[in-house]
């Protein structure tokens, strides 16, 4: 694209370009976990206002992790038919005004969280973007095709961050919530990454199908995933919910299981997609569930 349409894509900027920085059907997954870690931490009526604050507070966080992820990747992005059509690369706004955007989005989330929430919550939300933006983004993405391992940790913590703006403390609880996030997040975009590793690879992302094939990706995803159905069992086993989340953590973790062993038997990526899709499925509705269970256990206790 020659700098004249660069200028003239640029001066025509429009919300829908911010909107797109935000990464907003990501945020919305983020803010939704975030919700459930709230409502699960609050015997019956939670603080609606913290509520309220906390969810701004976490989403503009995700926003701005998102927009810095972009200025971050757009040489990347600029390669991979994926995001090509991302504002950064169609140059549809500046690389400085999407750095300024993030620290905008970054600053206000932080004073949110600090004035209206409390400072542990802030203190984790600001530790989660550093994580994402920088450490995930910036240093392990392009250096070791576990990245996503290392990294999803920053991704993970939305329902504990939902969690402490409510108590005002790290819970086992909280805790578990993180670690599902944390063990579903490899085998979700790995399928993803053996349906894109030919454009990784171009990119010069080294991504473990890339640098480690996809079969043996796909030994991984099948391996992360049984262990994601044994810690999804957990909140019943430590009586944090009951009967109704078990039932569904069980059928939605036979679904994903039976994704991740078809996904291993076939040949080729042919069920890479499918795979990656369900995996964002199972991972709303483990959580929907979670919230089912929570509140039915709650109507119960109040009619006996």
């Amino acid at each position: 694209m020659n700098e004249a349409v660069a200028e003239a894509n640029i001066a025509n900027i429009t919300w829908k370009t911010y909107l797109a920085l935000c990464k907003p059907k990501v945020v919305l997954l983020i803010v939704f976990t975030a919700v459930v870690g709230m409502l699960l931490a609050s015997a019956a009526n939670p603080p609606w206002a913290t509520v309220f604050f906390a969810i701004f507070g976490i989403g503009l966080a995700a926003a701005a992790g998102a927009a810095a992820n972009h200025w971050v990747d757009r040489r990347i992005d600029a390669i991979m038919a994926r995001t090509q059509s991302r504002p950064l690369p169609q140059h549809q706004i500046s690389p400085i005004s999407v750095i300024g955007f993030s620290l905008l989005l970054a600053t206000l989330s932080m004073v949110m969280l600090v004035t209206q929430v409390n400072l542990l919550t802030a203190l984790l939300t600001f530790i989660s973007m550093i994580g994402y933006a920088i450490i995930y983004t910036v240093f392990l993405k392009p250096a070791t095709p576990y990245n996503i391992v290392l990294g999803g940790a920053a991704g993970a913590t939305p329902p504990l961050l939902g969690w402490t703006a409510v108590t005002g403390e790290v819970h086992t609880e909280g805790l578990l919530l993180f670690l599902i996030i944390f063990i579903w997040t490899p085998p979700h975009f790995w399928a993803l990454a053996i349906k894109r590793r030919e454009e990784y690879a171009r990119a010069e992302v080294p991504m473990l199908p890339v640098t480690h094939g996809v079969a043996f990706t796909k030994l991984q995803i099948l391996f992360y995933t049984v262990m994601l159905v044994i810690i999804s069992v957990l909140p019943f086993t430590i009586q944090m919910s009951g009967i109704i989340y078990l039932s569904g953590a069980l059928s939605l973790g036979i679904g994903f299981l039976w994704h991740a062993i078809r996904l291993f038997r076939e040949d080729g990526d042919s069920h890479a997609g499918p795979t990656f899709g369900y995996s964002i499925f199972y991972l709303s509705m483990l959580f929907g569930f979670l919230l089912l269970d929570h509140y039915a256990r709650i109507i119960i206790r109040l009619w006996l």
